[in-house]
């Protein structure tokens, strides 16, 4: 085994091990380590770069739903639509508190509870910053360990 692939295999642990302590944590569940399982030499930051659309689609899809919750008063099922996509692309990450929060908005929305959804789409918002920061910091610690020059920092 070549001095590269052991360096690789040493990295991929210590960043399992980062992402343990947030997924213990309860912020992100195994579909984030498959994600990492994903990343290779040929693509050293696929990780990162993955975290960085899944904040851009977010946003927007977060600005999606605060439009419709202003525009179309208790327009459920529209609610409903744009919070299912945000709970899809929390899922492919596994960012697991946010979807959980997606999902009571959801239910909230079953109901015809506006409050709930105002309720549960502040804790949506609370979860996603949250997130990031945890996440932000994941990747500053990951490129601190790595070797030098191995990821460059994707506008977020």
């Amino acid at each position: 085994m070549s001095l590269e692939r052991i360096v690789s295999r040493v990295t991929s642990n210590q960043s399992r091990k980062l992402a343990g302590i947030a997924k213990y944590r309860g912020y992100l569940d195994e579909q984030f380590c498959q994600v990492e399982d994903l990343q290779d030499e040929a693509s050293p930051n696929f990780v990162e770069e993955v975290v960085t659309l899944f904040f851009k689609d977010s946003g927007r899809l977060m600005s999606n739903i605060e439009q419709a919750l202003e525009k179309y008063p208790r327009d459920f099922n529209r609610w409903d639509t744009y919070m299912q996509q945000l709970k899809g692309s929390c899922s492919s990450i596994g960012a697991s508190r946010m979807k959980n929060e997606c999902m009571s908005f959801r239910d909230s929305c079953g109901q015809g509870n506006v409050e709930g959804c105002m309720r549960s789409f502040q804790k949506v918002k609370r979860e996603h910053a949250v997130l990031r920061q945890k996440l932000e910091s994941y990747f500053q610690l990951l490129r601190q360990a790595g070797p030098a020059g191995a990821a460059t920092r994707p506008v977020m």
